[in-house]
């Protein structure tokens, strides 16, 4: 393969300095790559769409006619990762979530962060993610978040940003085990070239993490899916299998006496530890959404009472909420006493007078997105969009200032792609994941997405991204 050729453009190429010459850190998976012929490489590319439809590796993308079933998009070029990048990418990520959950503690008790002045009190009760149901209460160990996963992007400058935090029932990291196993099968030599870190001991660490979370020796464990309809079933299944624990849904839970009972060929049988891949209204009936069929009435009593952990805890979603994720250097500042390691994107809250005219007078320029939305739903790419789409924003902006903010359009760095016959660069994210248990415990690299459309800045699944396996050196 003749890398000479590959156009690099104005970008910040995470593999190449200049057409064919490569970064330190890629310069022996490059040698690979470029002995390898274009029929060697559409082989490969071909081999692993063939085995992500043998193995049933499938997400659910929802429109007007529904929800369709796809292979999760797969580019054999992989993502690869300094050593002391990714040192310091820990150090930022591990300071991240040890500020944001001593702010779920606090807020869910003394809320001295309010008192002093340093978030606005209306920003919190204003928030679709706070659960004044979770007040007074510490979950075990005083842990909130046990499963985050961050999104980072890196600038033209080569420097990362945290985009934004999943705190509540973050999903992908089933696609990061498989591409890894994947890659290992179908391109063995490249693989081997370099000295690259494991990531297959994450289920073997969030087992551990619910077994703390538990405080008994050998808790009973369940994983708890909304059912085989949910886009993200195939990884609710992949745990489970994984950590060798029971998969159910809100048909096999009772609560009986204040303890979460799964139904089993022998009888009830009492669960210890929840994973939870339902969002925290749809828990309880009793409590929350009293047309949810996902939980289980008196779920949450059970995890009031003790008899129960929730991993990751109910309340956890008013961290999520992009409005309070621009306060989190914020956060860091009070709880820690520490500047924050990586930076936030640039934020303009829509609430405040000055920045909703600046975000109106600039939306062509800005992406907007709406507060508690995901998977690229609810947000505007300003440069990429019509005036048709830019007016209709405006007037959602005006309507509810609350649930918007907006950022500026960075132009996130790019890796080698296979598109074609041709290697093209494409625009990346990364989503590491980070477990919060008796230590803190993040799997080397996480998941790349890329934006498989030209020009494209949305990385997203569902919006017709697709991933690559992430190469952490030593």
């Amino acid at each position: 393969m003749d890398l000479s050729k590959y156009d690099i453009g104005p970008f910040h190429d995470e593999m190449f300095v200049t057409a064919g010459n490569p970064r330190a850190h890629a310069q022996a998976i490059a040698r690979k790559l470029a002995a390898m012929s274009l029929a060697e490489l559409k082989e490969c590319q071909l081999t692993s769409e063939t085995a992500l439809r043998r193995l049933g590796i499938t997400f659910n993308v929802y429109g007007a006619e529904g929800a369709q079933e796809r292979i999760m998009p797969f580019d054999v070029i992989p993502r690869v990762i300094a050593a002391e990048e990714w040192d310091y990418l820990e150090k930022g990520l591990v300071q991240r979530i040890t500020a944001l959950n001593l702010f779920l503690e606090d807020l869910y008790h003394d809320k001295q962060i309010i008192r002093d002045g340093i978030i606005p009190a209306d920003v919190i009760y204003s928030s679709k993610g706070y659960l004044k149901e979770c007040e007074g209460f510490s979950p075990p160990k005083k842990i909130w978040v046990h499963i985050t996963g961050t999104d980072l992007i890196c600038d033209r400058h080569g420097r990362m940003h945290v985009l934004e935090d999943n705190l509540r029932c973050p999903s992908g990291v089933s696609y990061v085990l498989e591409n890894r196993e994947l890659m290992k099968g179908i391109m063995p030599d490249m693989f081997y070239a370099g000295d690259i870190r494991p990531v297959s001991d994450y289920p073997f660490h969030l087992s551990q993490l619910m077994q703390y979370v538990s405080g008994k020796d050998r808790p009973v464990m369940a994983l708890l899916t909304p059912g085989i309809y949910n886009s993200a079933y195939f990884e609710h299944s992949f745990l489970a299998q994984q950590m060798g624990i029971e998969l159910v849904e809100g048909r096999d839970l009772i609560v009986q006496n204040e303890k979460l009972m799964m139904r089993t060929t022998q009888g009830l049988t009492q669960i210890d530890v929840l994973y939870r891949r339902i969002d925290d209204t749809f828990i309880d009936p009793t409590v929350f959404n009293p047309d949810s069929v996902l939980g289980a009435a008196g779920m949450f009593g059970a995890y009031r009472s003790g008899n129960l952990a929730l991993v990751n805890a109910p309340g956890t979603g008013v961290a999520d909420d992009k409005v309070v994720y621009a306060y989190v250097p914020d956060m860091i500042k009070y709880y820690l006493k520490e500047d924050m390691i990586i930076p936030n994107v640039d934020t303009y809250l829509c609430w405040r007078d000055r920045d909703r005219d600046y975000v109106l007078n600039n939306i062509e320029k800005l992406v907007v997105k709406a507060a508690n939305e995901a998977g690229g739903y609810g947000m505007l790419v300003g440069p990429h969009s019509t005036k048709a789409q830019q007016e209709d924003f405006k007037q959602r902006v005006a309507a509810n200032p609350r649930n918007y903010i907006a950022q500026p359009t960075i132009s996130l760095s790019r890796t080698p792609t296979l598109i074609g016959d041709a290697l093209e660069g494409r625009h990346v994210d990364l989503r590491p994941y980070i477990l919060y248990g008796e230590k803190i415990h993040i799997i080397p690299g996480g998941l790349t997405r890329v934006a498989l459309k030209q020009g494209s800045l949305v990385v997203n699944s569902s919006q017709g991204g697709g991933s690559k396996d992430t190469w952490v050196m030593r």
